[in-house]
């Protein structure tokens, strides 16, 4: 028998209405905050900075949570989560 726990923190879309879960972190929009192109932040999108920034304040112990939700940007946020390797690496996409 083969099998493994995915430490990954949890993402998905919240539904139409619901609120936001205990224990979860709303993750509302990627604004990003630096010129496009710094060195920074070059060749990653403004929603793989928005996941970083939102790792980051997780491991300082700034927010605590265990899941991330989202609010009607279900596709582009699906998008990140799957398709940058850094943000693939520490979150996972969970399918409705």
């Amino acid at each position: 028998m083969t099998w493994s726990i995915d430490a990954r923190i949890p993402v998905r879309a919240l539904a139409e209405g619901e609120a936001v879960p205990d224990g979860a972190a709303l993750l509302d929009g990627f604004a990003a905050e630096h010129v496009p192109g710094c060195t920074c932040c070059v060749a990653r999108s403004p929603g793989a900075v928005a996941f970083d920034r939102l790792f980051l304040a997780r491991v300082k112990g700034e927010r605590a949570f265990s899941a991330v939700v989202v609010r009607g940007e279900k596709a582009a946020v699906q998008s990140v989560v799957e398709g940058d390797v850094v943000v693939r690496a520490r979150f996972r996409w969970v399918r409705d």
